[in-house]
This record gives structure tokens, C-alpha cells and sequence, in this order.
């Protein structure tokens, strides 16, 4: 299977659950690795490809006309696979690559060891071009494609041999590093030229040593890169070797078509844009959680998910929530038994708001106060709540001014609650 989450912030991320490959392709040994591009169809529709490994054995691929499905394999077997004619010496043709270039053309690379290229067809589900060998020395795995100002860019990481033989000028890259090479007319394989190392392992940064795998990805004018690390481990008191996603910025020139060599911070990145607390925000928004779990809603939407605590209480952190406008009241989608409580900058920080959710009634209302007046309206279908606000607690004395956004912590207690979204008025 393969996790779908998305952000509009870079702080904040909805986790929309996952899509299971298995069911949708039962021929895949597994699915690892994806790599995803789009493309506006014949039929004018905006067509969704999600290339992925199939194990070590070769890539498969998944389309749809939405992010969130739904998903279906177009083919019976892998794209490419071990058993494809022209891989030379790549015989792990896995970790796609893909990128769709300003001619609507698509591209994609393949390998391990040995990495190739080739052009794909029309449809985007099949090989139209031989498979061009990549020169890439000491080629390992994590193989993925850009597109920037004209070029094609490929980026790979090296192995973990001695790389005293590098044969390009310039530092000779740390083992298991990401580096990247441009071409403009990428079936020459003599064309491409190679950049630099642009990433090196976890190791170098200080923390654990790990295989390296990026995305090197514009979003908003900035450039983010992708990677995995293995700390988060650390934090379940374990030592499996299971890797957690981690983000950076870095600084690519998109005149010169260069990439600069990034850092590993494992701090995340900078807020681009405040949290709207007046629209309908999904439980299943989060910066950070302590003791929930995620479930398929029961409305059965694609991708739209509820959030109960594991036991009798979790906690869902949202970041960066900005009140331009003193609020009245809270609108908490909930059902089961249980309460919800919204404090401001801490898990016991100031309450701003409390629901009690019950099986036994309909509809349910909660406040903080006995002395502060409550208002109704069943606004959706899951049991809605309307709770008056302590407005006290999120105070302007000039709307006008810049406000400072508060982080929100919303606490769950009850092992039966199941929270869908909240929004203020």
C-alpha cells in the first residue's frame, strides 16, 4: 500500500489514508518508491500517474482523474520489469523517475546499479523509445526526474563503495549521496552532463546512516527537497529500521539550472500561509499527534478520514491558526462518547472551547462555562456540535493589525469518540 497525505501550508498535513495497491493490482509482489505526474488528457480531463516499484523486480503504474482515486491499474503486469527487452545492464529496473516535459512528453527512469531512461508513449502506460543507458557511476537506487527552465534533470544516489575513482571533476560525493546530472535532449545518453552531489547521507548530517531517497520538489516559488530519515524511530523506542519522511528547503537556480547542496535539519520547514480556522478544517489535519488513530470516514468520501485517541486520550496539534476575526462559536463534527477540548499553545494551555459528544442524543452541545449562552444549528450530517467559544482567550483589540497565529491543541478523550472537523464562526 502507499500513504496519500497532502498540505497547502508545509506545516500542516492531511493524512487521506492509503491506496491499496494490492487490491488494485493482485499480480505485484509489492509497492514501494512512487513517483507521480499528471497530464491533461484527449477527453480534457486531468489524468493522474502514479509510478511505483514493484519490488525489485520492475515498475508498475496507477492512474486516476484525482489525487485521492479512484486508483486503478491500467495493465496486467509491470511497465517494465526484469524481463523487459533493452535494459542492458540494469536488471533492477525499480525506484521510478517521472516528469512530464513542456511538450506534454513523459520520461521516465528506472535501475539499480544501472539506471535507464526512456520516453513514454502517449497514453503514459506504455514504452515508446529504446531504453537509453544512464551514465551514472557508482549508480545505487533513487532514481527521479525534474524538469526546470528547458532541461531534464536526474538525480540518483551513489553506492556505499569507495568512490576514489569518480571520473567527473569536482568533489567526489560521500557514499549513498544524492547527486544530479542535465541533459536537453535526454535519449543522447553523451549529452548529459553531471551537476553535483546535492544531498548527502543521513550519516554525514549526524544522524543515522540509511539509504537515500529524495523528491526534489517546487511548491509556491520554493524549492523543497524530500527525503527519509530513520530518527523518528528513536521516539517508539525501537530500532527496526523504519525510515519517517522529512522535508528541507533548498536552493535551486533555475537560471543556471543548478541545485545547491541542502541540509538536514529535521525541523521542518517555514509556514507559507496561515491555517484558516472559518472554514471546515478535517480532523485529520495535523502538525504533530500523541495517542490517536486515523480511520475511513463512514460516508465513505475518498480519502476523508476520522481521528479517535488509541486509548482514553490523544492529542491533535494544528499549527499556525490565525484569528483575523474574534470568534463566537466552534462547529465540532463528532460522534460516540466522549469530549473535545481546544486549548491555545499547549496541551494545558488556555481552554478555548469543550464538547461533550454522546451516543444517546442526537445532537450535542457543550461549553466551558455555565454562565456563557449556547446556539444550535445542525449544520452536517455527523453529529454536529455547536459549543460557545471563551472569546477571551482569542482577543483583538485592532482586527486590523497583524495577528499572531496560535497553535491549537485539540484533546480527545474517550475511547469511543471519533472526530471528522471543526471550524470557528
Amino acid at each position: 500500500s502507499l500513504v496519500m497525505m497532502s498540505t497547502d501550508d508545509m506545516v500542516n498535513w492531511t493524512y487521506h489514508g492509503i491506496i491499496d495497491v494490492e487490491s488494485l493490482a493482485p499480480w505485484i509482489i509489492a509497492s514501494w518508491a512512487p513517483s507521480i505526474t499528471k497530464k491533461v488528457g484527449s477527453d480534457g480531463e486531468t489524468h493522474f500517474y502514479l509510478y511505483f516499484s514493484n519490488s525489485g523486480f520492475g515498475t508498475g503504474v496507477l492512474t486516476a482523474t484525482h489525487p485521492l482515486g479512484p486508483w486503478i491499474s491500467p495493465l496486467e503486469k509491470s511497465l517494465v520489469d526484469a524481463e523487459t527487452p533493452g535494459l542492458g545492464e540494469c536488471r533492477v529496473p525499480f525506484d521510478p523517475g517521472v516528469v512530464i516535459d513542456d511538450n506534454g512528453v513523459g520520461w521516465l527512469s528506472v535501475g539499480a546499479g544501472n539506471a535507464v531512461l526512456m520516453r513514454l508513449g502517449e497514453d503514459m502506460i506504455s514504452i515508446d523509445s529504446d531504453l537509453i543507458p544512464m551514465p551514472a557511476p557508482h549508480h545505487f537506487e533513487a532514481n527521479e526526474l525534474n524538469y526546470i527552465n528547458g532541461k531534464y534533470v536526474y538525480t540518483y544516489n551513489t553506492d556505499w563503495q569507495d568512490h576514489s575513482d569518480w571520473p567527473y571533476e569536482g568533489e567526489v560525493p560521500t557514499i549513498c549521496s544524492m547527486c544530479y546530472m542535465t541533459s536537453e535532449p535526454p535519449l543522447d545518453a553523451a549529452s548529459w552532463q553531471y551537476g553535483r552531489s546535492y544531498l548527502k547521507n543521513s550519516g554525514d548530517y549526524g544522524y543515522t546512516y540509511t539509504n537515500n531517497h529524495t523528491h526534489l520538489h517546487k511548491y509556491n516559488d520554493k524549492w523543497y527537497i524530500f527525503y527519509h530519515s530513520m530518527e523518528l524511530q528513536k521516539d517508539f523506542d525501537t530500532e527496526g529500521g523504519f525510515r519517517n519522511v522529512c522535508v528541507d528547503e533548498i536552493e535551486v537556480d533555475e537560471d543556471k539550472v543548478e541545485i545547491k547542496m541542502a541540509d538536514q535539519s529535521l525541523k521542518g520547514v517555514a509556514q507559507i500561509r496561515p491555517l484558516n480556522p472559518f472554514i471546515i478544517q478535517q480532523a485529520e489535519t495535523t502538525a504533530a499527534t500523541k495517542g490517536v488513530r486515523f480511520e475511513a470516514a463512514s460516508d465513505g468520501k475518498p480519502g476523508n478520514m476520522v481521528v479517535s485517541p488509541c486509548n482514553e486520550e490523544g492529542i491533535i496539534l494544528v499549527r499556525g491558526v490565525k484569528f483575523d476575526k474574534v470568534p463566537q462559536q466552534c462547529a465540532i463534527a463528532a460522534e460516540g462518547n466522549g469530549e473535545i477540548e481546544i486549548r491555545k499553545d499547549a496541551a494545558d494551555g488556555e481552554l478555548i472551547a469543550s464538547v461533550t459528544v454522546s451516543k444517546s442524543t442526537s445532537n450535542n452541545i457543550g461549553t466551558i462555562s455555565e454562565k456563557m449562552g449556547l446556539t444550535f444549528d445542525n449544520i452536517r450530517g455527523i453529529s454536529d456540535n455547536i459549543v460557545t467559544v471563551n472569546s477571551e482567550a482569542i482577543t483583538h483589540s485592532d482586527v486590523s493589525e497583524a495577528i499572531k497565529p496560535y497553535d491549537l491543541y485539540f484533546i480527545l478523550k474517550g475511547n469511543e469518540l471519533k472526530f471528522d472537523s471543526w471550524q470557528f464562526r
